[in-house]
């Protein structure tokens, strides 16, 4: 497989494609109902925190380059197996195969909406996802080539459509409202949660880092530019929300985006936010396809993993991963899963994992700057340790800010809770039995950037199988 054929523009369409979803579009609707446009306080500051971690894992990465397991061995290199295991099973593949497969339940209810409903929803999830699946199987190339289209027609279109209603130049009818329905910072701070997910996902630019030209410095920009593009076009839809759309009204549907572009454009709105909904839905599903096959190539060379995963086609593509976290998606949606209220909540529980996982991100750069304080980095978070606890304190402040409800943010943390607990009889059984190392020890960075080798695989291979024949011998004797 060629390397090194990414540039900028692909890096951005990557990170964009993964954050802006139908689910974010849906979150920026009813924060923006409930508070009016001071929600956009609380997601300039859930941007400013994802900022933060971004440029945290720009750090390791310029220490630990072109490692495509990318959070799964910067941890396993500073707090070891037991908390890597935890923070990307719970926090990575697990959230994000449910989270695309809802994106797709949300896609297909769309296209029943707008077209009406002889075609059931389902079908329509199913066809996407095959393709998509059969997309990344041809490799990195139609990857990009699929991202860099529907990413940037995205974007375009949620700006237009933003514009539009901030300049008032939509044909409905304008609406006479507050623009502040609380100013309260208990009330604007507890919404910070919600618009942390609307700012998930540029990291899945790590894994592709291989691919990337000039890795080193198109990475960090290109998570950073990323995320002040997606909070730019999300402020505008919010000002246009507010001259086109009832706040109660919007805060209640179940729709918000396609509310909006009725009541900003009539029905030329509702198919034109119909064509965002699927231009989010194919840049999200196909940036989690592509991405967690190469997380999970990524986890299985450093032995996190089954070693199947490691395993390429004649396109270079991880194809067993695609196959796998497609096919769990196919499953999801043809059952109808995809739509239980139940997968909601865990989509919320993935989210506390997820802010878990960019908690470790700040904790991992402060305890390599203390270990290895000489070892050349290429990018460095500025004013020291300052801004990695800003984003610890950022990201540990949302989890107990996860929801406004009370009673709805106490059942998160009981499932959380049990969840960990099997996540962490899992990574413990795995580690003493499979890894055969200590749960906490930390792995040198030299060994772990080493197990990115291929050859490292085989004699890892080798010793395993003689390790199997000796304990074989040993038992008949």
């Amino acid at each position: 497989m060629n390397t090194k054929k990414l540039g900028l523009p692909s890096v951005i369409a990557t990170g964009v494609g993964l954050i802006v979803a139908t689910s974010c579009l849906m979150s920026l609707g009813q924060g923006a109902g409930a508070v009016g446009i001071s929600f956009i306080i609380a997601m300039l500051l859930a941007c400013a925190i994802n900022i933060i971690t971004a440029l945290s894992l720009a750090e390791l990465n310029a220490l630990m380059p072109d490692l495509t397991g990318g959070l799964a061995q910067y941890t396993l290199a500073s707090l070891g197996p037991f908390v890597t295991i935890i923070t990307m099973v719970g926090g990575y593949l697990v959230c994000n195969t449910i989270a695309g497969s809802v994106e797709c339940a949300m896609f297909g209810n769309t296209m029943v909406t707008v077209f009406g409903g002889k075609i059931p929803s389902s079908v329509y999830c199913v066809v996407l996802l095959l393709l998509l699946i059969a997309a990344n199987l041809n490799g990195i190339d139609m990857f990009a080539k699929i991202q860099d289209i529907v990413a940037y027609g995205l974007i375009g279109s949620v700006v237009l459509m933003g514009l539009i209603g901030a300049l008032r130049l939509g044909t409905g009818k304008i609406v006479r409202q507050p623009l502040v329905l609380s100013s309260d910072p208990k009330t604007v701070f507890s919404m910070v949660g919600l618009a942390f997910f609307l700012f998930l996902g540029c990291e899945f630019v790590i894994p592709i880092s291989k691919n990337v030209r000039n890795a080193r410095k198109t990475i960090p920009l290109g998570m950073i530019l990323s995320l002040l593009i997606v909070c730019g076009m999300e402020i505008l839809v919010v000002l246009g929300m507010h001259n086109y759309t009832d706040w109660s009204a919007l805060a209640s549907s179940a729709s918000p985006h396609i509310y909006y572009g009725v009541h900003l454009l009539g029905n030329a709105g509702r198919i034109w936010m119909a064509l965002v909904s699927v231009f989010a839905v194919i840049s999200t599903v196909n940036s989690v396809i592509s991405s967690l096959a190469y997380i999970c190539a990524g986890m299985a060379k450093i032995g996190l993993l089954p070693e199947i995963f490691m395993h390429r086609n004649k396109k270079g593509a991880p194809h067993v991963g695609i196959l796998l976290i497609g096919g769990a998606m196919v499953l999801i949606n043809a059952t109808g899963l995809s739509n239980t209220s139940q997968l909601s909540n865990l989509i919320l529980i993935g989210c506390f994992f997820w802010m878990m996982a960019y908690a470790v991100s700040n904790v991992n750069v402060l305890i390599f700057r203390a270990r290895l304080p000489k070892a050349p980095r290429t990018f460095r978070v500025p004013l020291g340790p300052v801004l990695p606890l800003i984003g610890i304190a950022g990201n540990v402040f949302m989890m107990g800010n996860i929801s406004s409800d009370p009673s709805a943010r106490a059942m998160i943390y009981r499932v959380v809770l049990l969840t960990f607990i099997v996540l962490a009889v899992y990574a413990a059984v795995w580690t003493k039995r499979v890894m055969h190392l200590p749960l906490f020890r930390p792995i040198r960075i030299e060994h772990v950037m080493a197990m990115e080798n291929e050859m490292y695989g085989r004699v890892r291979r080798r010793r395993n199988a003689k390790r199997k024949e000796a304990v074989a011998t040993a038992q008949a004797e």
